[in-house]
């Protein structure tokens, strides 16, 4: 797969953010349209649409306030996963997080994904904490944290 085009997805895009979503995640875990069209809608909140070939392939949503961004999913279509997807919505989440002045970033995992925390130490992000139980079936989330880094005026991305 060729790098994917990021571009920003608003409430508008909840429909086809929820059928990602459901594509990627056991039905427990899977968020509505309506859930995330909320989301969405609240200050600090942002979505990015991850499309390769002009398809969809993922997506990933944060939120930022005083200072702090949060992860609230990533979502990658399971025909898509290990070509680059999640890694580049991921910088790309860091990148507007940092842009709209976070200087940290949040984010759960469950311990057992080891693809995910791979792909999460390979962008700087380490252990922070730990939630008990925290998923629908039980299992552990780690809290990670990475720093982010300040946008350069006048660079290019």
């Amino acid at each position: 797969m060729t790098a994917p085009t990021i571009r920003p997805a608003g409430p508008e895009a909840a429909d086809l953010l929820a059928l990602l979503h459901a594509e990627a995640f056991r039905p427990a875990d899977r968020w509505g349209a309506q859930a995330i069209g909320l989301l969405l809608a609240l200050p600090g909140h942002f979505a990015l649409l991850a499309e390769a070939g002009g398809e969809p392939v993922g997506f990933a949503m944060g939120r930022v306030a005083a200072g702090e961004a949060e992860v609230l999913t990533l979502a990658v279509r399971p025909a898509h996963r290990r070509q680059g997807a999640g890694r580049a919505l991921m910088r790309a989440l860091m990148e507007e997080a940092a842009k709209r002045g976070a200087d940290l970033l949040f984010l759960e995992v469950a311990e057992g994904n080891a693809a995910a925390r791979l792909l999460y130490a390979g962008l700087g992000a380490a252990e922070a904490g730990r939630r008990r139980r925290y998923y629908p079936d039980g299992s552990d989330a780690l809290v990670l944290r990475a720093a982010l880094t300040p946008p350069v005026p006048g660079a290019v991305a």
